[in-house]
């Protein structure tokens, strides 16, 4: 039998309630597998303003190589083989008085056919502190970052110090309690734009941690929407069921403080509404000798990024082995993980134009 006949057959034999039922069911299909799609299908090019943020659909990137010796240029194109889609975004770390952009991530975003930004995550306090930096002590490594940033010339996403929470000092004179890092962050930012660094786009980038959340200092970081173009999330699920913070995409996003309060993403669009938000940092992990598909993780993220249309932006962080050394948070530990991560990277919502 055809389709059609199919369907006037059902519709002679069904009664009202039923057929509502059933229609009801179709719709809340169509919205959650079509709707990511919806740009592409009319043909809408998606295109990146002059703060990075795409007109329409979502930014893709990707860190990899994470916590080994091996070239991060090497590791993401790679990563990019591995995965089927060119990474837009390319995610970097530094500290201190490295200089940066380097040759190879500069080169990175000079290949045509696969076009990139960078990502540039820099610990700017490294062996000195959060204080100090908003007192001018470090002013010199501020302007010669402004002085390369500027020569480099095209857009760049700049993370100061991700995750500060972890790095947190609750005491009184430590030079890294909360509000040190809000004053480092606005007084870098003020005085990049000063040295007229207008390439920079910066992304304040939380762990969205509910033990940090529920902290009394919590709300201290924050520097100020006149000092923030983005807020980031850096956040994982475990994939093992019972395991700490198993679940899917969705379960990242929400985490609330504990003793109550909104979650994450409840409190960027609520608290700073108008942000484009970045999950500048996620993944699904399970422990090395624990291995478990990861499917239902990749799986959950595209119905997600319908749901929330000020997360702008996704960077998947890929590493054998994280900082915790027990940790695996690839794309390939099985292959149905990796053929449902492939099928993610290949959903056109991330077709997005460099502007």
């Amino acid at each position: 039998m055809r389709r059609t006949d199919r369907g006037r057959d059902f519709l002679r034999r069904a009664k009202l309630p039923m057929f509502l039922t059933a229609l009801t069911a179709v719709i809340a299909t169509v919205t959650t597998v079509v709707a990511p799609n919806a740009a592409a299908a009319a043909g809408k090019t998606c295109t990146t303003d002059a703060k990075l943020v795409p007109s329409c659909n979502v930014l893709w990137g990707g860190a990899a190589g994470g916590f080994t010796s091996k070239p991060r240029d090497l590791e993401h194109r790679n990563w990019e083989k591995l995965s089927g889609r060119t990474a837009t975004i390319f995610h970097t770390y530094h500290k201190g008085d490295e200089p940066f952009p380097t040759k190879s991530e500069i080169a990175m975003t000079q290949d045509p056919a696969k076009p990139r930004v960078l990502l540039l995550n820099w610990k700017i306090a490294y062996g000195s502190n959060w204080a100090k930096v908003a007192q001018g002590q470090q002013d010199k490594r501020i302007d010669a970052f402004a002085k390369r940033i500027k020569a480099y010339g095209k857009k760049v996403f700049l993370v100061l110090n991700h995750e500060p929470e972890n790095d947190v000092v609750a005491k009184r004179g430590s030079g890294w309690e909360a509000k040190d890092f809000a004053a480092m962050y606005r007084h870098t930012i003020q005085r990049l734009r000063a040295q007229g660094a207008g390439n920079v786009v910066n992304v304040m980038a939380y762990m969205g941690n509910e033990k940090w959340m529920a902290q009394s200092w919590w709300k201290d970081l924050y520097p100020g929407d006149d000092v923030v173009d983005w807020i980031g999330l850096d956040s994982y699920v475990s994939v093992e069921k019972g395991y700490y913070h198993y679940g899917t995409f969705a379960d990242l996003l929400d985490r609330k403080p504990k003793g109550g309060g909104l979650g994450f993403y409840a409190w960027a669009t609520t608290k700073h509404a108008g942000k484009p938000i970045m999950i500048a940092e996620w993944g699904g992990y399970h422990r090395i000798g624990k291995t478990t598909d990861k499917s239902a993780v990749y799986n959950s993220v595209l119905s997600q990024l319908v749901k929330r249309p000020a997360i702008k932006a996704i960077v998947h962080f890929d590493t054998k082995n994280d900082d915790q050394g027990n940790r695996d948070i690839s794309i390939d530990s099985t292959k149905a993980g990796l053929a449902a991560f492939r099928k993610l990277a290949a959903n056109p919502i991330f077709n997005v134009k460099l502007g």
